[in-house]
């Protein structure tokens, strides 16, 4: 596969992300819609979670056959650093936008003046939240741009493929996450800011797999692959936390078990094509 076609599946699996931001223009969304796309979600990210970690530990595994602990101790701790970046950095990413959340949450008064004008005070907070949100999820798109890049420069286009795959369905539900601030408000967006959100949320994508094609060493590969299995495993977190929101079991069990039958077709499908 070339570098050209890399790169467009990357720009495909970023902007996938409009997929769910016109979500945000639907007064009452319906819940089974969201649900389903939310557990499918789940499912492929769990495999990717273990996939992803599975070509992240390789070398390490080889080097510890070969008993060279030098190269077991910098891609260990290369390792150990991405997965608490990619984990613990999006939780402290979170904890902050909660206290940016909180902080803007208006007081109560009395008067339909005051009310109004807490309204449109809202309002505007809403978008700068969405705005926010737009740039956190597009920070970590851009490392899973770097894994999907790297993988396909690597030779490994079963895992680039996978990668895509999963991370263009989980940019597709993250899409109304990106506008959710804005429709509990019952601010619809226009289209041109749903562009722009996108834009923010879901380019880095594209530019991270330029870059990661022309980056390529072990090392590189296991900070790539460790900080995207980080941000895999954040967001499958929160997806099973808004997933037990919705009281929809039986749906998200059926949907979480086809996004994981998902990710072993498609494995099986690009190996058997020789990838």
């Amino acid at each position: 596969m070339s570098s050209g076609n890399i790169a467009l599946l990357g720009a495909i699996a970023g902007f996938t992300i409009y997929l769910g931001l016109p979500l945000g223009r639907l007064r009452t969304p319906t819940p089974r819609l969201k649900a389903g796309l939310n557990a499918v979600a789940i499912g492929i990210l769990i495999f990717l979670v273990w996939d992803v970690l599975t070509h992240a530990w390789e070398p390490i595994d080889e080097a510890l056959a070969k008993h060279t602990w030098g190269t077991v101790a910098s891609g260990g701790i290369t390792l150990a650093a991405g997965l608490t970046i990619g984990l613990a950095g999006l939780v402290h990413y979170d904890g902050w936008i909660a206290r940016r959340r909180e902080a803007a949450a208006p007081p109560t008064g009395p008067g339909a003046a005051a009310s109004a004008e807490l309204a449109s005070k809202t309002r505007s907070q809403a978008g700068s939240l969405a705005l926010m949100i737009a740039t956190g999820i597009g920070l970590h798109n851009f490392a899973e741009g770097l894994a999907i890049g790297n993988s396909a420069a690597q030779g490994e286009l079963s895992l680039a493929v996978l990668l895509i795959t999963g991370f263009g369905l989980h940019n597709a539900t993250e899409g109304f996450g990106i506008v959710a601030p804005l429709a509990a408000e019952g601010e619809r967006p226009s289209w041109p800011t749903l562009l722009w959100l996108g834009l923010i949320g879901g380019g880095p994508t594209f530019l991270g797999t330029l870059v990661g094609q022309h980056m390529v060493s072990d090392t590189l590969s296991i900070a790539f692959l460790g900080l995207a299995a980080g941000s895999i495993l954040y967001v499958v977190i929160e997806l099973l936390a808004v997933a037990r929101k919705t009281g929809l079991k039986t749906l998200t069990t059926w949907c979480i078990l086809l996004g994981l039958l998902l990710g072993f077709a498609t494995d099986a499908i690009v190996t058997a094509a020789g990838a």
